[in-house]
């Protein structure tokens, strides 16, 4: 039986997977043409399924001499530009020999003797002089190069296209996880290493392989019903597809986690209720993809993103802002078009428990002394625990040493995620300029019928700093909005002062009831 693949590229004999040169439709005719061009993409997204998938297609052709390498062998290299190359050129050799490629299109049995600048040029025109076919070379993990490895590379595959009378290989394609113009960071941070602005310029484009869609979603887990029977309900295709966004590892992930953790019996169908355990285990868990991203958290570049957009603060244009973003955006952290936000709710719930996890284990409540006899939350002893908890510690706030600005919200959503523990689900809404973090509490519970329920408290919440002003006015005419669309009735709005002369912890920190602008009558809790 065929699988759910989460480790490796994918293969078509032991995976599910849809057809990966569908993912990149342009690269073809770029290759037919001779191009030098870039494919660039997050991690665990297929890279390396399409290079493999593009250089057999090729090669079956009978038309090109197609090898795709990995350079992340010479990753160790660092400033060792000798070492870097020796490493590239062996690795050459072993894919051209694994690719099965005729005698006459093999690379040189040795490699010709050349200056250290100049070692990786020199081979390549000696297998391009030699094989019989017009040589196309996929460099994968290109940007595991760094320094003046990197930079090196680069100028001699620059170097060999611009020179017209020169045998060097016909197409070539470097495939990483950032676009090719941001791998100055690599080089050292300063484009002038390379002589331009761009470290390979003569690129005629740059490719991106998107998420699935929810068509390929459907599809995807339409081969697991295909093979074995067992359907995936439109719900669970659905609910899977909005916690993954189409990020292709987590969705094979929560297919993978439903049937072989979970071993639901082929004659029964999966539901959205066994997805939606899935997202909760894959969360806590915290698998190692998900581990890559959250080591980057405490990052700079990363931490000026992220903060401002759980704080529900604003962040000013500039060009920093602008670098950071797009060095987010090519880690697959956040979206790619506006408004930015977390790039999928899986990211999004991992991301904050990860930043709230300290205060988490300090927070001593037992889960059960918040229920109902139904099962539902008692929402108002939540509040009132929460009040002591905030007024005896508040100082947490000066001890955060990163995430500083966002501590407030995380404490409260550390609290929260305490009290909910498991029996619950906690959405939260997060973007850069919203100026405001909007969460809500599901719990499932039992009518007095029996029938199963679900209890939703909503939760809006704003910083008033000494820049901002009051946040009372704007933040009920915003809880109104957020009410609006979850269709309830009330809703707490909490508003964090952090005003550098406000009042201690203790005096400011109370309940009060409010109306909004609707007319609602919701709870508003001053911190």
């Amino acid at each position: 039986m065929k699988a759910f693949n989460t480790t490796g590229p994918c293969q078509a004999d032991k995976h599910y997977m849809l057809d990966p040169l569908a993912r990149l439709p342009k690269a073809r005719g770029l290759v037919e043409q001779g191009k030098y061009f870039v494919v660039h993409a997050p991690r665990q997204t297929g890279k390396t399924t399409v290079l493999e998938a593009m250089a057999r297609e090729l090669n079956a052709t009978g038309e090109y001499a197609a090898v795709r390498l990995s350079c992340e062998v010479a990753g160790a290299a660092e400033d060792d530009v000798v070492w870097a190359q020796q490493d590239i050129l062996g690795a050459m050799r072993s894919a051209a020999e694994d690719a099965g490629l005729p005698v006459e299109c093999l690379p040189p049995r040795q490699w010709p003797e050349a200056s250290p600048g100049l070692l990786l040029h020199q081979g390549l025109r000696a297998w391009a002089q030699q094989c019989a076919r017009p040589l196309v070379l996929l460099f994968d993990e290109i940007d595991a190069l760094r320094g003046r490895s990197l930079v090196t590379v680069l100028r001699q595959l620059r170097d060999g296209y611009t020179s017209s009378n020169t045998p060097f290989p016909y197409s070539v394609v470097l495939c990483g996880m950032r676009n090719v113009r941001d791998y100055k960071a690599a080089s050292g941070g300063d484009p002038n290493q390379l002589g331009t602005s761009s470290p390979f310029n003569i690129s005629i484009a740059s490719l991106r392989i998107g998420d699935f869609s929810f068509a390929d979603v459907a599809e995807l887990y339409g081969q697991h019903t295909a093979a074995t029977g067992q359907v995936f309900t439109d719900y669970a295709v659905q609910r899977a597809f909005e916690a993954s966004q189409g990020q292709p590892w987590l969705v094979n992930a929560l297919a993978r986690d439903v049937i072989e953790e979970m071993r639901v019996p082929l004659d029964q169908p999966i539901t959205d209720g066994m997805m939606e355990q899935a997202v909760e285990r894959l969360i806590i868990q915290r698998a190692t993809h998900l581990d890559s991203l959250v080591a980057r958290l405490h990052e700079p570049r990363v931490q000026r993103v992220l903060e401002p957009m759980i704080a529900g603060r604003d962040r000013a244009l500039d060009t920093t802002y602008n670098e950071d973003l797009s060095y987010l955006r090519d880690l697959g952290l956040v979206t790619r078009s506006g408004p930015v936000q977390v790039a999928n709710p899986i990211y999004q719930e991992v991301i904050i428990r990860v930043l709230s996890q300290q205060v988490l284990d300090q927070i001593d409540a037992d889960p059960h002394a918040f229920l109902l006899s139904d099962g539902r939350l008692d929402l108002p002893l939540v509040l009132d625990e929460f009040v002591a908890f905030w007024k005896a510690n508040a100082e947490i706030l000066d001890a955060q040493r990163t995430y500083h600005e966002a501590a407030c919200h995380l404490i409260l959503m550390a609290f929260l995620q305490r009290v909910v523990n498991g029996g619950g689900f906690i959405d939260r809404e997060y973007a850069l300029g919203r100026k405001r973090l909007d969460l809500t509490i599901r719990k499932p519970y039992l009518e007095a019928d029996g029938r199963k329920a679900v209890q939703w408290s909503a939760f809006e919440l704003k910083v008033q700093t000494d820049d901002n002003g009051d946040q009372v006015p704007p933040g009920l005419e915003q809880l109104d909005g957020y009410l609006d669309r979850l269709g309830l009735d009330t809703g707490t709005l909490v508003v964090f002062d952090r005003r550098r002369a406000a009042p201690p912890a203790a005096d400011r920190t109370y309940l009060t009831e409010a109306k909004t602008p609707k007319g609602r009558a919701v709870t508003l809790l001053h911190a």
